[in-house]
């Protein structure tokens, strides 16, 4: 009989051992997702935005059609990605996809406004100035919530990766989660050289 008891317990342990582990697990798991659902609060901001600073800008850039074309498709195209990246936060092809098309709206954002600086009426108008504002602090959001977005992904890939954690993840089917890493060409992560 003791040695029944004994056996039970030990059994329960372990039950409820690998059960703190799965827990611990799912915890993790959403906390990521809740991370991406931050950064994607702050995406659909940043694409409702777009809209408007585009009509602000038609009105003084009527021959810079292809420019103004160019961010709303790559806003398009990006709208699209974070959608299929919502339905799946981690997932490796949404997140590359997600980064891919943020990188290509960056860079067409990035030609705009070099576009509007050679216009000194535009740069003057409020709701232009009010609206960069906007996108300013929206882009800033962007950037800390990818950061707390990537570093949850990070603490759940450490804690799936653990042993037994990685035991229990692959019995559950508690996948590998990606970080959302921004595709920008070389140039733009350089720093601006300044010399006298």
């Amino acid at each position: 009989m003791v040695p029944l008891l004994i056996t039970l317990g030990v059994v329960l342990v372990i039950v409820v051992f690998f059960i703190s582990i799965y827990n611990k697990l799912v915890m993790l798991r959403e906390r990521y997702k809740n991370a991406f659902a931050q950064i994607d609060v702050q995406l659909r901001r940043r694409y409702d935005l777009i809209p408007n600073l585009v009509e602000t800008v038609k009105g003084y850039m009527a021959h810079e059609k292809e420019t103004l074309v160019g961010v709303t498709e790559a806003r398009n195209q990006a709208l699209a990605a974070a959608e299929a990246a919502s339905a799946n936060p981690g997932e490796p092809g949404a997140m590359q996809a997600l980064g891919s098309a943020e990188g290509l709206l960056s860079k067409a954002l990035g030609g705009l406004n070099v576009t509007m600086e050679q216009y000194p009426d535009l740069k003057a108008n409020e709701s232009m100035a009010s609206l960069q504002e906007e996108m300013k602090t929206t882009e800033n959001k962007i950037a800390f919530a990818r950061q707390s977005f990537n570093d949850s992904v990070t603490s759940y890939n450490i804690g799936r990766s653990k042993f037994p954690n990685v035991i229990v993840a692959g019995t559950f089917g508690f996948a590998e989660a990606s970080l959302l890493e921004i595709d920008f060409d070389e140039g733009e992560r350089d720093a601006p050289k300044v010399s006298f």
